[in-house]
Order: C-alpha cells, then structure tokens, then sequence
C-alpha cells in the first residue's frame, strides 16, 4: 500500500530473530470446542465445534467425554446461542438470516437430531425464561405484532404451539419483560422520556403498577438479575443512590432494596446464583482485574479449592440442577480458554477435570502477557487500560520496552461496555506481528462507576476521543511507541472511534482501519428502536435541539471525511442495514476524491459481526497487510484465506496478494445524498425536516446491535 511510508516483512518462515508467527486461523478460525452448557440432570454436556467447517451443536455424555457427537448439522452461518431445556433431552438455539439480528427460535432432540421452528420466520424472538415446574415450555418475547415492542409468548417445545402471555399494554410501552421461576411475567421495563426507566411489577390478575424509578443517570448501571425461588423478592444489580453498582436484593411488594454486596472502585459485574433457588453464592466487581467474593462458607470452599487447582482466572458457566456438578472456564492473557468439570459431590471430595480445551492449537505458541496501566487524561479522569507487548520487547520485566516500538491501539465496541484483563485474540496477534497494543476503557465505558459512564455522554467524538490521544500521547511519554508510528483500529463503536480519530485527530495517527461503523449520527439515532431513543438521545446527541445539532454533525466522521489524511482500511457488512453501507460508500467517495490511501471492503451476506470463518479470516488477512505495510510488523501469507469468502473489494485490491479477484468497480456502489448542513444555532426545525436531516435507510426492520 503505497505511501504508508514502511514496507511489510512478509516471512514465509521466520528469521533467527523473528518469533514464530502464530496462524490467524489458530486464533480467530472457530474454537476447536467451546461453550459448554451441563443438561438439567447434569449427565451430558452439549457445545459448540466445527461440522465440515461451520459450527454446529454437539453432545458428549459425563461418563464418555471422548464420544461427542453433533445433533445439528448447519451448513450457512452456524449456531451461536443455545440452551438446555428444563425436559433434559432438548436443546433450544437462536439463530438469523445472514447478520440481520432477526434472531428465530428453533428446537432440536438431542436424541433424534432433528431441528424443528419454534417461532416464526422474520420475527425477533428473545428467550425470557425456563422452569423445571413447565419442563415442555420456554418462555419468549416476540416482535410480531409491533417491530418495536414485544409481546410475551409461552412455546411449547414439542409441539410449537404458542400461547399470548402478555400483550404490551399501548399505555405502558415495555422495551422487556422479566419472568420468576415459575413462569409467570412479575416485571417490566417501561423507557422514560428522560431516558431513565420505569420497572413496574405485574399482579396475578394482570394488572400493572410502578415499582422502581431508575433515573436516567442509572440506567447503564442497574438491571434486573432474577426472580429468588419463593418469588417474593428478585436480585437486581443498582448503581442508584451510590456510585457504583451494588448487587441488591428487592422486594417484589414493597420496591425496599437490601444490599448484598459492592466495591469501591469498580460496579459488580458477575454472580453467582444457587440453580435450585437463585440464592446469590459470589459476586464479582473489576477494576484492573475481576475478583470474586463468596456470600458463605461452603461457595467460598469452592473458590478456594478452585483457586488452588488452576492458574489462570476462572468463572463458572453453567451447572447441573442440583448443583453438584459446575462447568468452570479457566483463562489468562497468555492461557487459551480451557473448559473444566468440576464435580462437587464426589464421593472422594472436590474434583476437577478437563473438558476441553478451545483452542489446542495454542497450547504451544509463543503468547504475551498483558499489563493493566491506568492512564491519566487531561482533565484528570484515570482510564483502565491493557497493555501487551511483542515478543522480546520487554527484556527486563518492567512491562515496557527496552525500545519504542510501533502501537496499535484497539478501542472497544459499545460503547457502554469494558475491555479487562484475559485472553484477547487480537492482542496476541498483533503483539505476535511485532506491535505492542493497547485497550482503553475510555469515558463512557461500562464497569467503572456511573461517573466514568456517564462523563462519556455526548462526547462520541469530542472527548471519549480525546482519551485516546491521551492513551496513545501516554504511550510515547513512557517509551512505548514512537509518536509517529500508531494506529488504530476497531469495530462498532471501536470502528467509529477509528474513523473519529482519523477525520478529527489527522496528525495522531499513521493509519486506521474500521469496520461496520456508523458516520453519521443523525441517521445512528434515526433508525434506533424507538424503545432505545430516549436513552440515546441524552447519550450520543438529540436532534430535535438545535445547539444538539451541531454536536452530532460535529462528531459524525462522515461529514469531515475529505480531512482523512492517513491510510484507511473500511469495511461493511450489508446485512446489518441502518443505512451503513451508504455512509461507508460516502466516506470511501470522499477520500478516494482527494486519490487518498483507501481499501474498501463489503461483505454482502454479514451484519454487525463477520460471522463466517472464511469471512473474519478474509479480513484479517487484508487487515494484517494493512498494518504491515503502514507500521513494518510481520506479516502471514495469504495463503487460503480468501477460500469461500464473499467479499467485494471497491479499493486498494491490488495492495494484497489474491485480493483482486474480489474487485469491483468503484462506479457500481451506492450512493445516497449526503444530509444537509444542520441550521444555524436557535433555527426552527418542522419534523419533516428532521427526517430529511437523516433519511431512514431501506433495511429500517434491521435489529439493533
């Protein structure tokens, strides 16, 4: 890619000096085996793996864990969320029609193999609840009636029958309803115009009365966990009347909270619940790293012993009903995840054995640790970030390196969500290429008190990017990197920030790449759920005030993407609509206007995630040369990693070997009109002119992320 200034080290075999470079499909093809959930009765376990190459359902038995075998036999996209059903002997699995988020609810016997719908095609369904006292029904929400608020159905897994629950009261407006263990609809959550929300609690006779108040300020930072057993009161994670969140027990009658548990620095982010009474056992709150405490001797007994067993950090799961056997998680930043089977009630004690590992290509290679590092920015907020560095770079294990070397900056995606301490395919990769690489919780990111959160609120891309100047300015003060060697890079939220940065931080950084990323954000907000707009108007901007205006025209990147100076890599998914494809082909126009240094990829059959491995795979590839050639970093041969990927290449195919077979005339995207300038601060606005502001996309029934 000409002009980025370094040429790329393309080693088909390393050097003396140069690591082993670890296969991009070893880090970020399927696992081998992963998310292993234990059956009610705790005999078999079923898990995700690989069936002649797309990821399907399996199941193995306790007793005889070497004979797994798949019950789904998927040939598109795979399966990604599944569940036991109380009977035992099904399993039930979501799954969408090319990225588009429509998620549909489908049942399979265990036994027999054989799938069959749940609910209908082109419907969203969402899974609310199971009891073992209705073994044969699941509990779903369904968008069916009105795309924007659902109604609650009770399913009969056997016979697909479907019986109305609860119909969204027009007066109400519920965005989710919450279940106890009986089945039975207690809660809902209502939007609030300030972008606050209201629970209110439901009678057995239907009827309807507020509860809680959730103030807008709370909402990122409280929610509802479950319903206890006796149904008289449910656990509730509430950051309201304190900084952080607590774990807090509400009563269901009276609204009275008595809190469980909490932390200074950081909210709870994890619990424990006994799977017979939903009696919190632990609680976990992080802020460099996740700690658990126990709520009684006997759950401590097990962190103990777990402690003493294994070396990385741990969570649990999924567990037998009866509780006598767990599925513990075991990983570190330098340790693949590894499934375990932790018995509880043998009859020679406590034991732990090996499940599975995810990823067994991994056990050998060459992995980083990561450093947590807290950064200071210039108005004196402390940023949580992760920090890993090459191989060989730091030689005296002060967590820096004997000499700067170039940078790669990850923001998360949310962004109301948190990078921590683990396992990170994408730092051991690049780290792997020969790039130290940083995650930044900036302001707005989730876990770390509702201050830090909402410090974040309209400050998409005024000072939420700022924190990432300040993180990569760190980086160059404490010899790091070198100032003119950093890039950055990201999806979602991280993606925006990416081209954020490029558009409104041109001299930071050597080059940037983004995907699926939203540009405008008059058109982000104007095709959100109408249940998710109050919340986000306060969040991101409101386009109804005319002062609000200017903000949004002024952190949307697509407006000012004629001042992107640096190398670009952009990609978009087309299924995820909302309009991102036609803000992608208006940021490529632009900077291909000024013959800047652009790579322009589509994926038609993704959305929000690049979900086929040979898709992601087919990304990375590019991304990784990319990288090679604006930074010097070592890079893998393509090799096979374009085989069945459906990608449409618009710019930059010739920058990488294999990659023009997928190119397209620039001349064939589509375009739509950029919006018009906002008017001038105190203008009048009618509500068609709103709507011309950002016009609605055609894929408007796309999901939310």
């Amino acid at each position: 890619m000409a002009g980025c200034g370094q040429q790329a080290v393309r080693p088909t075999a390393p050097a003396a000096d140069q690591p082993q470079l670890i296969a991009r499909a070893d880090l970020f093809g399927d696992p081998a085996r992963h998310g292993g959930q234990l059956s009610p009765r705790g005999d078999r376990v079923a898990f995700l793996a690989p069936r002649d190459g797309v990821q399907n359902l399996w199941v193995l038995s306790v007793e005889a864990m070497e004979e797994a075998r798949p019950v789904t036999d998927d040939r598109v996209r795979g399966i990604r969320h599944f569940q036991w059903a109380q009977d035992n002997a099904t399993l039930l699995y979501l799954q969408d029609e090319q990225g588009d988020e429509t998620w549909r609810l489908y049942a399979v016997d265990v036994s027999r193999g054989l799938p069959r719908a749940l609910t209908p095609g082109g419907v969203r369904a969402e899974v609310l609840g199971s009891s073992p006292n209705d073994p044969n029904g699941v509990i779903v929400s369904l968008y069916q009636r009105d795309r924007e608020w659902p109604d609650v159905y009770r399913v009969d897994i056997q016979s697909g029958e479907r019986t109305l629950l609860v119909r969204n009261p027009p007066s109400r407006g519920f965005s989710r309803f919450i279940v106890d263990r009986e089945n039975r609809v207690r809660l809902g959550a209502r939007p609030l115009p300030d972008g606050g929300y209201e629970l209110a609690s439901r009678d057995a006779r239907g009827r309807w009365r507020t509860l809680l108040t959730i103030p807008f300020e709370d909402a990122q930072s409280s929610r509802v966990i479950a319903f206890e057993t006796d149904g008289r009161s449910f656990l509730m994670l509430d950051s309201t009347g304190r900084q952080n969140s607590a774990l807090v027990r509400v009563d269901a009658e009276t609204g009275a909270k008595t809190p469980l548990g909490e932390n200074e620095r950081a909210d709870v982010v994890d619990v424990w619940l006994d799977p017979a009474t939903n009696a919190p056992e632990a609680f976990a709150t992080e802020y460099l790293r996740r700690e658990w405490r126990a709520l009684d001797p006997e759950t401590q007994a097990d962190l103990d012993f777990l402690d003493s067993r294994l070396t990385g950090d741990f969570t649990v799961v999924s567990r037998s009903a009866d509780n006598a056997r767990w599925i513990v998680v075991e990983e570190g930043p330098a340790l693949a995840s590894r499934s375990h089977l932790y018995d509880r009630a043998d009859r020679e004690g406590r034991r732990l054995s090996s499940l599975f590992r995810h990823r067994p290509a991994l056990d050998d290679a060459p992995l980083q640790p990561m450093t947590p590092v807290e950064i200071a920015t210039r108005d004196g907020l402390t940023l949580v970030s992760y920090l890993t560095l090459p191989i060989g770079a730091d030689a005296n294990g002060d967590a820096r390196p004997e000499s700067p070397v170039p940078l790669v900056i990850v923001p998360h995606d949310g962004p109301w969500a948190r990078d921590s301490y683990g396992f990170d395919p994408l730092h051991q990769w690049l780290a792997n290429r020969g790039y130290a690489v940083l995650s930044v919780n900036f302001r707005g990111s989730a876990g770390l008190g509702k201050t830090f959160l909402n410090a974040g609120n309209r400050e998409w891309g005024g000072r939420m990017r700022d924190d990432l100047v300040d993180a990569k300015r760190w980086a160059a003060a404490n010899g790091v990197a070198p100032p003119d060697r950093v890039a950055i890079i990201g999806s979602g939220f991280g993606g925006y920030a990416a081209l954020a940065a490029l558009a409104f931080s041109a001299d930071e950084y050597r080059c940037g790449a983004s995907y699926n990323a939203p540009g405008n954000l008059f058109a982000w907000l104007d095709t959100s759920p109408l249940s998710a707009r109050a919340e986000l108007y306060p969040r991101i901007g409101d386009a109804r005030l005319p002062g609000e205006r200017d903000i949004l025209r002024q952190h949307s990147p697509m407006f000012y993407a004629t001042q992107i100076r640096a190398p670009l890599l952009l990609g978009v998914g087309v299924r995820q609509g909302r309009g991102l494809r036609g803000e992608a082909d208006q940021i490529a126009q632009a900077v291909r206007a000024r013959r800047g240094n652009l790579t322009y990829l589509v994926f038609p059959d993704e959305g929000r995630e690049l979900v086929r491995p040979a898709n992601r795979l087919s990304y990375l590839a590019v991304l990784e040369h990319f990288l090679g050639d604006c930074l010097g970093g070592h890079v893998e041969p393509v090799g096979a990693s374009f085989e069945g990927a459906a990608i449409q290449v618009y710019d930059g195919a010739m920058n990488v070997p294999g990659l023009s077979a997928f190119a397209r005339r620039p001349a064939a995207m589509r375009v739509d009109p950029p919006p018009p300038p906002p008017p001038a601060e105190g203008g009048e606005e009618s509500e068609d002119e709103l709507e011309e502001i950002a016009p609605a996309p055609e894929d408007l029934d796309a999901a939310a992320p």
